[in-house]
This record gives structure tokens, C-alpha cells and sequence, in this order.
């Protein structure tokens, strides 16, 4: 058996015929396994989906009650049998509920990572390593120049400009699924225990995130508050909040963005940031690197983002290894969570 034979790459994503189902298909399909709640990997209109109940709760949340015919549950290290493939899944540490879906058959593991991280986040499981004979891996920072460093160092950098600039308010543009509650953990780690803000796109997933357990502190609605009361607090929005007309109803703003891209001037530029925070829940090209080498895969498949980069390094390593060049996935911070905005540009 060839891994082709357990999964293979088509229009709609990743299918495994032997099991009758796509892993993030990016359309609908009859059967979907799904990695993670990020709408460019979790879409509505399978007939079933068979995730994390955290990933299925998200889902729930951004798409209604009937955003699939059926769902099905599973936990970490559960493992299920879906026609002739073994499914399981692992911790992927990129957010909460995210999956890694090792699927076996005839004694060969192939493991779908999804999107994933390899450093440590207070707001979901670790990431854990699956040994297997193939590895499918993104690379959204797939370049050498992408090394993400110390996110508790950039929490400094904001705090730090917090307390040197009293009279002004400071927004932090944030992926609404995430990212934006990592951010705020980070914050609370770092010992600040002031109220924290949100944009109204936010709450409904950061009360979810609150309800597994995940100690956020006091977090309130930034449109609650009169603007003299935002100077010197931090609220956290969408990143094309930034440019919207609702960030005028802060004093004097400090624009922030978190996100792997703020190492890329251009990208700081183009959102117009005044302090860039480089945090990321994708791995760096460390993490990425040094996943692949630890998987013990003889074979690398790349889904998605500087897909070129990897390929050339797995080969010189001696991986077989190439692109599927899927159309459909992409960096959830440039889509920074639009469709669960219940706040409009103009609304204070």
C-alpha cells in the first residue's frame, strides 16, 4: 500500500477513500473531518463532521445550530474506525480544540497536522509529536526570516507602552478565534489585572474559551465604556477594525497587531501599527523544521503557504516531499474573523 492509497489530495482537500471522508474539505462534502475551528479549515454544509467537541462548539457558535447534517465528537488519543482506516486524533496546540487526524491503514500512518504550534499556550493542549511515515504540514511561515521569538517579550513591549502612555488607549488587532484569547492570557501572565476590552466580533468566543475553564480575568465589551474610561486600557479587535471608523471612539489609539506577519514591515505598514506584537499560533520555520525531523516521516506533503521553501528543505534532507498546492487555505489573520462582526465600523 502507498500512502496515495490512505490519503490522497483533490479538489475539495484531502480524501481518504478507504474511510469515505475529506480532512478539511474545502467544500462540502458527505463526511468532513475537521482540524480546527478556523473558517478556512471549518466550513458549514457537510452532511457529517466528526471533531473535537471543542472544534464542534466553535463551529456551532460562528455557524448556528444546523451548520452540518450530523456531528460526532471525539477526544484526544480516541481512536475510531471509518471503513478500512484507523482515525485518531492528537493535540495540534494551535488553538482550542485544534487536531492533528492520524489516519492508518495496512500498517502505514499518515498524519494531517492541520495548522499547528510547538510552544507553549495557556489557552490549549500541546502540541504532541505522532511519529508516522508521513507528515502533511503547512507552512504559512515557511521561510527562514520567519522566527517568531519570545511572545512574553512582546507582552513586555505592549505593557511597557501602556504605562508610558497613560492618556491613550491602546488596541491590539487579533484574530477573533485564539489569538485573541492567548493574547489576553499572555497579558494576565505577565501579571496586568486590569479590565481588558473586547470588540463585540470577540465575546461570544472568549465567553466560550472562559467557560472551558480558561482564566481570562475580567474582560468587558469596549462599546460599554465611555472614551475617557478607555485611556490606559488595552481592547482587543479584529485587525480591520484598525482602519474602521470604530477606532476613533478610542483615546488617542495605539494601533497593535499581533500576529507572525508583524515581523514583515510591509505587513505593519499596510495595517498602519504603531507597535507591531510578533505572536503567533503558527509554527516558525524552527517549529516547522524541527516537527518534520522529529516525525521520523520519510515523506512531506505541504498544504499551504510558502509551500516551495519547505519542499526544498525536506529534499535536501533526503524526504521525499512536495506540494498539494489545496486552493482554499489561507492565514485566518488577513480574513481576522469578518464573519462574526456584530459590531459595524461605525457603531461606538
Amino acid at each position: 500500500m502507498h500512502p496515495e492509497d490512505i490519503l490522497s489530495p483533490t479538489p475539495n482537500g484531502v480524501c481518504c477513500k478507504l474511510g469515505g471522508f475529506h480532512i478539511d474539505p474545502t467544500r462540502p462534502v458527505d463526511k468532513a473531518v475537521i482540524t480546527h475551528g478556523h473558517a478556512d479549515h471549518a466550513r458549514a454544509g457537510h452532511g457529517a463532521v466528526l471533531a473535537t467537541q471543542e472544534t464542534l462548539d466553535l463551529m456551532r457558535l460562528r455557524y448556528g445550530e444546523n451548520f452540518a447534517g450530523a456531528t460526532q465528537a471525539i477526544k484526544y488519543g480516541e481512536s475510531l474506525s471509518l471503513g478500512g482506516a484507523k482515525v485518531t486524533l492528537h493535540p495540534a496546540g494551535h488553538v482550542l480544540g485544534s487536531a492533528q487526524i492520524a489516519v492508518e491503514a495496512n500498517g502505514l500512518r499518515v498524519v494531517a497536522s492541520g495548522d499547528y504550534k510547538n510552544v507553549s499556550d495557556p489557552t490549549c493542549a500541546p502540541f504532541e509529536l505522532v511519529s508516522c511515515d508521513v507528515f502533511i504540514t503547512e507552512a504559512t511561515f515557511g521561510l527562514p526570516v520567519f522566527r517568531h521569538g519570545d511572545p512574553d517579550a512582546e507582552i513586555a513591549k505592549l505593557l511597557r507602552s501602556v504605562a508610558l502612555f497613560p492618556e491613550r488607549a491602546h488596541l491590539v488587532g487579533a484574530y477573533s478565534l485564539g489569538k485573541a484569547q492567548r493574547v489576553i492570557a499572555l497579558i494576565r501572565k505577565a501579571g496586568h489585572d486590569q479590565p481588558i476590552y473586547l470588540h463585540g466580533s470577540m465575546e461570544k468566543i472568549t465567553r466560550y474559551y472562559q467557560s472551558r475553564g480558561i482564566d481570562l480575568g475580567a474582560v468587558e465589551l469596549a462599546r460599554e465604556a465611555k472614551k475617557a474610561e478607555l485611556a490606559g486600557t488595552i481592547t482587543l479587535c479584529p485587525p480591520s477594525t484598525l482602519k474602521e471608523l470604530w477606532s476613533r471612539r478610542f483615546p488617542d489609539p495605539v494601533t497593535c497587531f499581533a500576529s507572525g506577519w508583524m515581523r514583515v514591515r510591509a505587513r505593519a505598514r499596510q495595517y498602519l501599527v504603531e507597535l507591531p506584537l510578533v505572536i503567533s499560533d503558527h509554527a516558525d520555520w524552527d517549529g516547522l523544521t524541527a516537527t518534520i525531523a522529529a516525525t521520523g516521516a520519510s515523506e512531506v506533503w505541504v498544504t499551504h503557504g510558502q509551500e516551495d521553501a519547505l519542499v526544498h528543505w525536506s529534499a535536501t534532507r533526503g524526504l521525499r516531499a512536495k506540494p498539494l498546492d489545496i486552493v482554499g487555505y489561507g492565514d485566518e489573520d488577513e480574513s481576522d474573523g469578518a464573519s462574526d462582526n456584530t459590531e459595524s465600523g461605525g457603531t461606538p
